[in-house]
């Protein structure tokens, strides 16, 4: 399938407040998005959707959850296209969700999101493939193989009257892509676009422009937000109206169920249950249902595995920082159901060095005539997220 045909490449980069630019000639300009927006966000153990009625609100018609066979989706990588396709179909079915005004996100190592500057370039295919070489560099993949958008987010000329761009670039493999649109074409389903998680994220834990700002303008500090899921972890960094950094991590709450299990010589999946039991809260730390000493076990093991943890974030927020413009770290946002752990943001936050709190993944959604708020939130926030449109 031509993606450039099927999808709008745009739906790669965020819709809320970044400042107007002069449109591609290669697309079309999209200035007002669907009213009705079903997001999907697939993960390696389950589905989740969220849909949202954006019209002069944004309204939580209903949330939805269901389990994904082993082996299906790995790494944020579609393994199997046809197995997925009639997950996807019998999970909308059984939920009665519209196929239509679907968006989907996507979230793998293999996809790399930069701000970059581009310098004395006036004509616009010229700026296309400079900013096509700097993505190459960034992934290190063949043009032809990649998908590539950008958003120009501010220009600037220099006294010297040259003009200098700060471009917002999305990268992803081709192949990682098309077999996700295998598996929603299987299930006929209508995709309205494809979002990264990340921006997703944003979207879901706060408005835009909502950041507190200096005397000069810019927000005293970034928007960090993290998701810790089951096998992942997504970090977004925002200046309030655009992501500026992302990055997904190969940890997520499957490595505390295994740290369990090791610690306690138990099985994988008796130490993936006892992972909901754990308190890391200060003062009642524990597992329930266990004895005192094997509890305390249990949460060392928790502890020194949310190390890998707490390397990954510090190592990607210095990179971070280590880019022009870059803004303060403040506190981190937290959501996922790994989140959902009684006294992990708080860990997290003793560790990092690092306020953490968690985030109301539905903070900027009310809810309809009959939906009720969903227990463990944390594990929708993306799909709510997917669903806003801004």
């Amino acid at each position: 399938m031509d993606l450039k045909k099927e999808i709008k490449l745009s739906d790669l980069v965020p819709k809320r407040g970044a400042p107007k630019a002069r449109a591609r000639k290669t697309k079309k300009s999209r200035d007002k998005g669907p009213a009705e927006v079903v997001g999907l966000k697939i993960g390696a153990t389950g589905i989740r959707v969220a849909h949202v009625v954006n019209n002069g609100g944004k309204q939580l018609v209903r949330t939805a959850r269901g389990p994904l066979p082993n082996g299906v989706v790995d790494g944020g990588e579609v393994r199997d296209p046809l197995a997925l396709g009639e997950a996807l179909s019998d999970f909308f079915t059984a939920n009665a969700l519209p196929r239509k005004g679907v968006r989907l996100g996507l979230a793998n190592s293999r996809i790399g999101v930069r701000v970059i500057e581009v310098a004395g370039i006036e004509d616009e295919r010229q700026l296309e493939n400079a900013v096509g070489f700097r993505a190459h560099e960034m992934l290190s993949v063949p043009i032809d193989e990649a998908v590539i958008d950008y958003r120009v987010l501010s220009t600037d000329v220099d006294e010297d009257g040259q003009t200098t761009r700060k471009i917002l670039v999305v990268v992803a493999y081709r192949d990682s892509i098309d077999r996700y649109l295998a598996a929603t074409d299987a299930a006929k389903i209508e995709l309205a676009g494809i979002d990264l998680e990340a921006f997703a994220l944003l979207r879901a834990v706060a408005e835009p422009g909502s950041l507190p700002v200096g005397d000069d303008g810019r927000p005293v500090a970034a928007l960090s937000v993290v998701s810790v899921g089951h096998e992942r972890t997504t970090l977004a960094v925002s200046d309030g109206t655009v992501c500026e950094f992302a990055r997904v991590l190969e940890w997520g709450g499957a490595q505390l169920g295994s740290a369990i299990a090791r610690a306690l010589k138990l099985s994988p999946t008796e130490g993936e249950e006892l992972k909901h039991s754990v308190s890391l809260v200060a003062g009642e730390e524990g597992v329930e249902g266990l004895p005192a000493a094997r509890g305390a076990e249990a949460v060392e093991a928790v502890r020194y595995e949310m190390q890998a943890l707490v390397r990954d974030l510090l190592s990607s927020l210095r990179f971070y920082q280590s880019q022009p413009q870059a803004l303060p770290i403040g506190e981190i946002l937290v959501t996922g159901g790994t989140a959902s752990i009684p006294g992990f943001a708080e860990e997290l936050g003793r560790e990092l060095g690092i306020p953490v709190r968690l985030a109301d993944p539905f903070v900027r959604v009310h809810f309809d005539d009959g939906a009720t708020r969903p227990e463990d939130g944390g594990a929708l926030a993306i799909a709510v997220g997917l669903g806003i449109e801004d």
